[in-house]
C-alpha cells in the first residue's frame, strides 16, 4: 500500500499548463473546441498531486476517438474509455459521463488528459467545480485539507483515492451550481 503524494502548491503550475496546452493544440488543431486547465493544479494555493489534469474538449462522440488516435500517434498513451462518476441531481444518461483518459508521453512532465465532449455533464462539471474553488479559497483550502488526510491512508492505488474523493467533490460541487446561478456563471 502507497500514499498517494500530495505536494505543496507550485506556482509555476499554470505555466507548465501553457506550454503543456500549446503541444495539445498543436496536436489537436481544430479538432479541438477549447484546452482547460482543471483539477487542483488548476486552483491557486491547493495542494494536489503533481500531475496536470487538463481537460481538451472535442464537438462530439466521434471526435474523440480521433483526437486520441492523433494523441497516441503522437506518443501519448490511450488509457480505455471510461466514465465520469455520476453526480447526483444531474443527468443520468450515461453519455453525459463518457470520457477518454490519455497520458503525456514517457519521461515528459505527468500529464492526465481528460478528452469530453462539448455540453456533456462531465464537460461542465469539471470547469465549475474549478472556477468555485478559484471564487472560493476557504472551501479550496478545506478541501485541500481532506486531499491531505485522504492521501495519507492505507489506499491501493489512486483509484481509491479518487473514488474517495468523489462524494466530498460532489458536495462542493453542489452549492458550486448555486453559485453559478447567482453569478451568471457559464461555460
Amino acid at each position: 500500500m502507497n500514499a498517494i503524494a500530495i505536494v505543496h502548491p507550485d506556482p509555476t503550475w499554470a505555466a507548465q499548463y501553457d506550454k503543456t496546452a500549446e503541444v495539445i493544440s498543436n496536436i489537436l488543431g481544430d479538432l479541438v473546441v477549447r484546452i482547460d486547465h482543471i483539477g487542483s493544479t488548476a486552483v491557486p494555493d491547493l495542494p494536489s498531486k503533481d500531475v496536470l489534469d487538463i481537460q481538451a474538449t472535442v464537438a462530439t462522440e466521434s471526435e474523440l476517438e480521433d483526437a486520441v488516435q492523433l494523441l497516441v500517434a503522437a506518443d501519448w498513451e490511450a488509457r480505455p474509455p471510461r466514465r465520469d462518476h455520476p453526480v447526483p441531481g444531474l443527468p443520468t444518461d450515461e453519455f453525459q459521463w463518457v470520457k477518454r483518459l490519455v497520458i503525456e508521453p514517457m519521461y515528459r512532465r505527468r500529464v492526465n488528459l481528460h478528452l469530453r465532449v462539448i455540453g456533456r455533464a462531465n464537460q461542465r462539471y469539471a470547469l465549475l467545480f474549478r472556477d468555485y474553488l478559484r471564487a472560493h479559497p476557504d472551501t479550496a483550502a478545506a478541501y485541500g485539507e481532506f486531499k491531505r488526510r485522504a492521501a495519507a491512508l492505507p489506499l491501493e492505488s489512486t483509484g481509491e483515492y479518487a473514488d474517495l474523493k468523489d462524494p466530498v467533490c460532489d458536495l462542493i460541487y453542489l452549492p458550486a451550481e448555486e453559485w453559478a446561478a447567482r453569478t451568471n456563471w457559464s461555460v
